[in-house]
């Protein structure tokens, strides 16, 4: 693809979400989507492969599926109320269907069947999109319409996200697979705040789009497509290999490292709520995402290849744009829990 189309793709891109975010019609909030969908298809399809042709299809019928249930439940509304604007109150079956569309948009449980596939068929790079800017704008629409939209759906779908997203990542060798299931875990610890405290939902979602930034930057530098390519990374750079350890741990929400702070806040709001059953299941859901976090952190930073390499190791690592691009975000998923008083005031 040559440059120029890539530029014109990727600023329909952004024009997509800005559009969907600040718009407060929903003929122009599906229009921002559909833009948003278009874009991501040529750059999906690019490998000229069977898998991302694959990818490709699912990509676009899921998300086609998904604007149409949007467009059709705001239809439903205008014809009830006589009116577009996304702020008024929503009749029970419109928002129903919006809650349906905007779970197929995010990949949330039990509607999430498309996204290991999709990521699985894409490049590292198109999954970073996918997994990270794909998921501004349908969050932009919850939180505008998140006091219309049903809470129980939510939190139910919630609950089913963490636990889809900790037992899908268990047997996945591919990284890519391991993010997508990693991102509907985090999703559904947004679902279940969403409907109770937004602004925690929002520093949510920046903490998760940082960290997942950082770790796929560190794979996309040290092309590791599987967990037995993470074992080189440190012939590549030992400095890659700790940021790569540290933000998998991040990502986890290990106690001492920035993913810790929205899962301490979503659990303490809910426990306000009595919700004591449901953030007792997500919290043990969240364990088995640990399990895999651990998993390819030790792969990555305390294993050594078992036989003997026939190439060449890599340890004359040269700098390039993507490595200085990587330092922000790992720094910022790494060392922001003693900045959270500051975040919460």
């Amino acid at each position: 693809m040559s440059p120029t189309i890539y530029m014109i793709i990727l600023s329909t891109l952004a024009t997509g979400t800005i559009i969907t975010m600040t718009s407060y019609h929903w003929l122009m909030a599906w229009v921002g989507l559909e833009l948003n969908t278009l874009a991501v298809i040529p750059i999906i399809s690019t490998m000229h492969h069977p898998r991302s042709t694959e990818a490709a299809t699912k990509y676009f019928l899921t998300q086609a599926a998904a604007s149409a249930l949007i467009l059709f439940s705001s239809m439903t509304n205008a014809w009830n109320t006589g009116s577009w604007d996304i702020m008024q109150p929503l009749t029970p079956p419109s928002y129903i269907l919006l809650t349906m569309a905007l779970a197929m948009k995010l990949g949330l449980a039990p509607l999430h069947f498309w996204l290991p596939e999709v990521i699985q068929g894409s490049t590292m790079t198109t999954a970073f999109i996918i997994t990270t800017w794909q998921k501004i704008a349908p969050m932009s629409l919850i939180f505008l319409t998140m006091n219309n939209l049903s809470t129980s759906i939510f939190l139910l779908m919630g609950l089913l996200s963490s636990l889809v997203g900790g037992w899908g990542g268990l047997n996945q060798t591919q990284t890519r697979k391991i993010m997508a299931y990693s991102s509907i875990a985090h999703l559904g610890w947004m679902a279940t705040i969403s409907s109770i405290m937004t602004n925690i939902l929002i520093m949510n979602l920046l903490i998760y789009l940082i960290m997942t930034t950082s770790v796929f930057l560190s794979l996309i530098i040290s092309k590791s497509k599987t967990i037995q390519d993470t074992t080189s990374t440190w012939t590549l750079s030992p400095t890659l290999t700790i940021i790569m350890l540290l933000s998998l741990l991040s990502l986890g929400g290990l106690p001492p490292l920035t993913g810790f702070i929205p899962k301490w806040l979503i659990m303490e709001e809910l426990i306000l709520q009595n919700f004591n059953l449901l953030i007792s299941m997500m919290a043990a859901s969240s364990l088995l995402s640990l399990f895999f976090y651990l998993r390819l952190t030790y792969t990555t930073a305390l294993t050594l290849s078992p036989n003997t390499t026939q190439t060449k190791f890599k340890w004359r690592f040269y700098p390039n744009t993507l490595t200085m691009f990587t330092t922000v975000p790992a720094t910022i998923s790494i060392f922001l829990l003693p900045m959270t008083p500051l975040i919460l005031l």
